[in-house]
């Protein structure tokens, strides 16, 4: 018995060979079942091997014959990059050959490729070009009880399509609950097959009274942890980065403290933004004499599976948007979490060795806790999905055949959003070539129209600029605590009056003329040198569309500071900018208030300038912003630019009669 507890332990910070996960004892069912029936609905711990080892299993049998390919979404893009590199690592090829990965404006397969691992929304994007997935064998949809948005559409793409290909396609639900029943219904499906799982029971710890500071309360159970139980690494699930950042730097002071003696501790972040190299870490083996700390948002609940996580502590917030239809706005807010998520996450502890989940919350706080998420269909806004629809050749978006129908009220606000932008006409049919052009482009409805409204306004550069360093995952800032001061000087570097967009416009200049010290002026300036080096992707991508479009790009100044323009020969250029963003985003529009806060125009809600803008103390009497983020009951609004309030008038007549 220690034996065997020794072995587990072992296995605890590597990787569990295939043929030690659950799954390969089902190896032969699964593939009697994905032969005979057309859809086959997969139920099992993650864990249990099912995105590893079934894609390869299906490879091994023949499903890629004739140059097909296996599917496998996955509803983040961590988790694509993350599971493509360790099948790879399994099958024994160089990510991007026969094994390799597709995600939003990066795509890393070749024409040998045989799985490919991609979000359910670039496989919705290619349902554009290729209506019927003619490339795939089988389509797998991990992780399907998350309900993305992106899921939802596909599940009922995926029905039409099986209509004409039920021959030669076939479908695998993967879902990590019992939440099954409801694809079982949805596809008409005869069969769920059950994985065996976690082998080792977890202890799961309540707190007794409710804590005030969830963040605190982490830091101070992974000390009491790492002091007091035996080896094993900690999972500590928190809602975002910053708060990751914060508690990553948090342990290591409170580390610094231990006894020299004691076990050294080595804190990782996981979450969205971060490179390869920092996600492919997590998975790395603790040094001898050392505990791993892995802090992460719910990433780490269903998607990836870490080897070695002994003990979990679960601060019960998730952050999830929520779309106010009065006021027509998004918020990113840190809320509860679901019954089928504290299970999940207690679930990541107690794979390969007895494990323990301290919940910082009391038993009857869980009690409390919904059981299950709310689907993202249910509290979105649907201008992006309406348009995808729509660009699908789905006009009657209300007949479409949802696993969950939206509400009727959040369809509404979707058509008026698209009609105002210009995207449907007044019998709600995608205009030509607005309409047609944004459901191409890979972003928001609202920077997808901004970008095609540039070259009216000549600042198609600038726009292409601003729309990649927003849609990039991560924060443009780098700092540690005690840095703030710097750092808030170093931004003055690149301010301007206008706001938040052109001073990310003069950072992205500055930093691309620097070429190979681009790394050393990131340092000098406490600027991210990974975000930045992203948004260098993605803009080289979208400027790909705009020349597809038949766009002309005017680059002379992209190398320029709009500090450098403004005295030049185009002194408009930041007024062209403003108005160009108005026409994007006329629907996140706020005035000013005596009192420095803003109010939306529909709904009267109130509203803050977020610490990091420009905007946060300075007077504006219009503004628009990019997002929105719901912290401590307050709502923030971040990339804010100045704006004049007849502009709103002008460019969104149909959206505002303002007096």
């Amino acid at each position: 018995m220690a034996e065997k507890n020794l072995a587990a332990m072992q296995h605890c910070s590597r990787h569990r060979p295939p043929s030690l996960l659950p799954i390969g004892r089902y190896r032969e069912t699964l593939l009697y079942l994905i032969e005979t029936y057309v859809v086959t609905i997969v139920v099992g711990q993650t864990g249990s091997g099912k995105t590893t080892q079934i894609p390869q299993f299906l490879e091994q049998s023949g499903w890629c014959s004739e140059g097909k390919i296996i599917a496998v979404t996955q509803p983040r893009r961590v988790a694509a990059t993350t599971i493509a590199t360790r099948v790879a690592e399994e099958f024994g090829c160089e990510l991007g050959k026969e094994v390799g990965y597709s995600i939003r404006f990066e795509d890393v397969t070749s024409s040998v490729t045989k799985i490919k691992f991609l979000t359910d929304g670039l496989l919705l994007r290619e349902v554009l070009v290729d209506p019927l997935l003619s490339r795939y064998s089988v389509i797998m949809i991990d992780e399907a009880h998350e309900r993305s948005l992106s899921t939802d559409i596909l599940l009922g793409i995926l029905k039409k399509i099986l209509h004409r290909r039920s021959n030669d396609l076939r479908i695998i639900i993967s879902s990590a609950t019992m939440q099954a029943e409801e694809f079982l219904r949805f596809f008409e499906a005869e069969h769920i097959i059950n994985l065996e799982g976690r082998a080792y029971p977890v202890d799961i710890l309540y707190l007794e009274i409710p804590t005030e500071d969830f963040l605190k309360k982490a830091i101070w159970t992974v000390i009491e942890i790492h002091t007091k139980e035996p080896n094993g690494d900690i999972l500590v699930f928190l809602t975002g980065r910053e708060e990751i950042d914060n508690a990553i730097e948090a342990l290591s002071k409170e580390a610094e403290s231990l006894h020299s003696r004691a076990q050294q501790i080595i804190a990782l972040p996981l979450y969205s933004g971060l490179s390869s190299e920092q996600q492919l870490a997590i998975f790395d083996e603790a040094p001898e004499n050392t505990r791993k700390v892995i802090f992460s948002t719910n990433i780490a609940e269903a998607s990836i599976t870490i080897d070695g996580i002994v003990y979990v502590v679960d601060t019960g917030f998730v952050k999830l948007r929520a779309y106010n239809p009065l006021t027509g706005i998004d918020t990113l807010t840190a809320t509860p979490i679901s019954k089928a998520s504290a299970l999940q996450r207690a679930g990541r502890a107690g794979r390969t060795c007895p494990g323990k989940c301290f919940r910082l919350y009391t038993e009857s706080e869980y009690q409390a806790l919904p059981e299950v998420t709310v689907p993202e269909i249910q509290r979105s806004n649907l201008a992006s999905m309406i348009l995808q629809l729509k660009a699908l050749g789905i006009d009657n978006v209300a007949r479409f055949s949802f696993i969950t129908p939206p509400p009727s009220e959040l369809i509404i606000r979707g058509l008026e959003l698209l009609y105002s932008l210009g995207a449907l006409d007044e019998y709600a049919k995608l205009t030509r070539p607005v309409g047609v052009r944004m459901a191409e482009i890979a972003l928001e409805p609202m920077m997808a129209r901004t970008i095609l409204s540039a070259p009216s306004f000549k600042c198609l550069s600038e726009i292409l600029t601003i729309a990649a360093i927003t849609g990039v995952d991560g924060s443009i800032w780098s700092y540690h605590e005690g840095e703030k001061k710097n750092a808030e000087i170093s931004r003055r570097k690149f301010a301007v009056e206008e706001g938040d967009h052109i001073m990310l416009l003069n950072i992205y200049q500055a930093f691309i003329t620097r070429g190979k010290k681009g790394a050393k002026f990131c340092r000098e300036n406490f600027l991210n040198f990974e975000t930045l080096l992203g948004a260098v992707s993605v803009r080289a991508q979208l400027k790909r569309y705009v020349e597809r479009f038949g766009l002309m790009i005017d680059e002379d100044h992209s190398s320029r500071s709009i500090h450098m323009i403004s005295t030049d020969k185009e002194p408009g250029i930041c007024e062209r900018i403003q108005r160009c963003l108005t026409t994007g985003f006329f629907a996140h529009a706020a005035k000013m208030l005596p009192d420095g806060t803003f109010r939306t125009v529909s709904g009267d809600m109130k509203l803050y300038a977020h610490p990091n803008s420009l905007m946060f103390n300075r007077k504006a009497e219009w503004v628009i912003f990019h997002e929105a983020v719901e912290t401590s009951n307050k709502t923030y609004i971040r990339d804010i630019t100045k704006i004049e309030k007849p502009w709103l008038i002008e460019y969104a007549p149909d959206f505002y009669k303002i007096n």
